[in-house]
């Protein structure tokens, strides 16, 4: 897939506090990797404070889905996740715009390569499910230094932001579909590709089934059991967290889900949110909890937010 080129109609005045935003991350991401994390650290005690509506988002979805903890102790995993939205914003700025250098720099173990040996072999190609974590983005970039890989994504608002991310994006993917391009990721995968994607966010489409996660109906889009099988591609659940002290971060391929795809999308897709469930338990702090997870309700349920 070609880089996108400049277009002289993004050098538009109204285009220029976008791009002095793209100024700000690219400088962010020229940072030490330990002061990175300072920074994010700083940035998520603001975050406490900022921005009242996302704290009540984390706060009615761990609620939700943690009801086995005392308030307090709810209350704790709020601040925590709030802080760790800081972390997100450094984050998404070295994986994005980090220099090679800097991203080989960053201390990484990854687990179960062999799980993705073991399908090449068998010429199939992988698609690689996982979650909404903070470190998503960076994370797909640190495993990529060790299995080509492509992603799916949704397109930004911000023109100038789509044009700087993509390109940034293409210097480590193989390829970036947007989540509408089912043929092309079919198709990369039929060659024996291997594609990143994250199906756990309420995306409110006509495809959606309700199945549960952490208990609750969470509106979940089919697609992971569609992609697998139009391409016959091999689940494999990827797995990443921040590990404390500024020690790096710990990436894992489980085994491949075997009998994905059955012949019933809704059973599918319910193990696939059990997967990533499993997930977020083992890092509840570090999942996107300030996304309404929730928002679409079965009929006749009320509304959570």
């Amino acid at each position: 897939m070609p880089r996108p080129t400049l277009s002289l109609r993004l050098l538009a005045p109204r285009h220029w506090p976008a791009w002095v935003g793209v100024g700000v991350i690219w400088l962010i991401a020229r940072l030490p990797f330990r002061w990175l994390m300072r920074l994010g650290r700083l940035a998520g005690r603001l975050a406490l404070h900022l921005n009242r509506e996302r704290r009540r988002i984390a706060a009615t979805n761990i609620a939700l889905c943690f009801p086995e903890l005392d308030p307090a102790s709810q209350q704790a995993l709020v601040r925590a996740n709030l802080c760790d939205v800081g972390m997100m914003l450094v984050e998404f700025a070295l994986g994005w715009m980090g220099s090679r250098r800097a991203i080989g720099r960053v201390p990484v173990t990854v687990e179960g390569l062999e799980h993705l040996q073991a399908a090449r072999d068998a010429g199939r190609g992988v698609l690689l499910v996982g979650g909404h974590f903070s470190h998503l983005e960076l994370c797909a970039r640190l495993v990529s230094q060790r299995i080509r890989i492509a992603g799916m994504y949704r397109r930004m608002d911000s023109d100038v932001f789509e044009f700087a991310v993509l390109r940034a994006r293409l210097d480590y993917a193989d390829a970036m579909f947007d989540k509408d391009d089912i043929r092309g990721t079919v198709k990369y995968m039929k060659a024996g590709g291997t594609v990143w994607y994250a199906p756990d966010q309420d995306m409110r489409s006509k495809d959606n089934v309700f199945v549960p996660f952490f208990g609750v109906p969470a509106a979940t889009i089919t697609a992971t059991h569609h992609l697998a099988r139009l391409s016959n591609a091999v689940v494999i659940p990827f797995f990443h967290r921040r590990l404390p002290g500024d020690t790096g971060y710990a990436l894992r391929l489980g085994a491949p889900l075997e009998g994905i795809p059955s012949k019933d999308a809704a059973a599918d897709t319910a193990r696939v949110n059990a997967q990533i469930e499993q997930m977020v338990r083992e890092a509840p702090e570090q999942y996107l909890w300030v996304h309404k997870r929730f928002k679409t309700r079965p009929p006749g349920e009320p509304k959570l937010y």
